[in-house]
């Protein structure tokens, strides 16, 4: 089969068509035909070797977390699904590579397609759809009337978790450009704010939670718009000493972990706030449950462009510019 590998983990590479074997099927696992590859910020992340020391893939691998396809084989222990299910999903760590023609998946990441979309749009889901779930349902609980604060409305996870956090019954606040405006309220926000004119710290105050998903210096000011017992959740680091247990790391790497993010731990419990990493996992049930939300109404997918397979780099790279408005996808077959 074709795909897309990363021969070495640099900034600058760039990933090689390549011809691999059709991946071997494991008892529990599902042989998918690869429709379509959802792209995301975490694939130039790893193809950099950002997570290096917590994700240590051996080159050359297959890049890529998202997928949409049909079912063409099954395991010997799979009983919820067939083939010609049509499925999508975020494969586990360590079992990525949706940038290709096939990929094997353990059927406890995988859910039924939405019916009401495309294999393109299904695949902008999973990931982002995913981090939402667990961000705001898992992680900070949110309720309805509770307020929350959504960085960067306009991206990928952005324009899910408004949408999300609409249905939970929340307010939502959220940062965007002046072009971004209209289409991040019309997916729900209630107060969007101009990232390149106004302080958001000066805006906002008393919220409930706060989902980060920028640089260090936005992490800091972000304490500033919680309430006492408020929750800063980000996605974007640094990780904390709760996610190098979870992921069974070793004593070196949690002492590293521990020792980055004593900082933003520290001023959290200043302020009367509680701060998390979350880095999030696959999970078939849960993608689910936001198969219900989206064949209901209640959420819908948001796409910038979609790229052909064969320009898969190009597709990285315009994600890398961070300026798509939603998902970017890769069309396989």
């Amino acid at each position: 089969m074709k795909a897309f590998v990363v021969d070495k983990q640099n900034k600058k590479g760039i990933l090689r068509l390549a011809e691999m074997p059709v991946p071997v099927l494991q008892d529990s696992d599902v042989l998918v035909e690869i429709h379509a590859a959802g792209v995301n910020l975490l694939d130039s992340k790893v193809r950099a070797g950002e997570f290096k020391p917590i994700l240590p893939y051996r080159s050359p691998f297959i890049l890529g977390h998202d997928v949409a396809g049909t079912i063409v084989r099954v395991g010997s222990k799979v009983r919820k699904f067939k083939p010609g299910d049509e499925v999508y999903s975020r494969p586990r760590d360590g079992r990525i590579g949706t940038f290709a023609e096939y990929i094997a998946i353990n059927e406890a990441d995988v859910a039924l397609k939405p019916k009401n979309l495309s294999m393109e749009e299904a695949a902008s889901i999973p990931l982002v759809g995913l981090t939402a779930w667990q961000v705001m349902v898992d992680r900070a609980n949110l309720k309805k009337g509770q307020k929350i604060f959504i960085q960067a409305g306009s991206g990928g996870v952005g324009t899910f978790a408004i949408q999300l956090a609409k249905h939970l019954g929340a307010t939502v606040a959220t940062t965007a450009g002046a072009a971004s405006a209209d289409l991040v309220k019309s997916l729900g926000a209630d107060i969007v704010i101009d990232y390149r004119k106004d302080d958001f710290k000066k805006v906002l105050s008393g919220y409930d939670v706060v989902v980060n998903s920028q640089d260090a210096k936005t992490l800091e000011k972000s304490l500033q718009v919680l309430k006492p017992g408020g929750k800063l959740i980000s996605i974007s680091g640094p990780p904390d000493t709760e996610f190098a247990k979870k992921k069974g790391l070793n004593l070196v790497l949690k002492l590293i972990l521990h020792l980055q993010s004593r900082s933003i731990r520290t001023k959290a419990k200043r302020a009367g706030v509680s701060y998390s990493f979350l880095f999030m996992w696959a999970q078939g049930d849960q993608l689910s449950k936001i198969t219900s939300l989206i064949e209901s109404g209640a959420i819908r997918p948001v796409m910038d462009r979609v790229f052909p397979f064969e320009k898969t780099n190009e597709a990285l790279a315009y994600v890398e510019t961070g300026r798509a408005k939603g998902k970017v996808v890769i069309k396989v077959r």
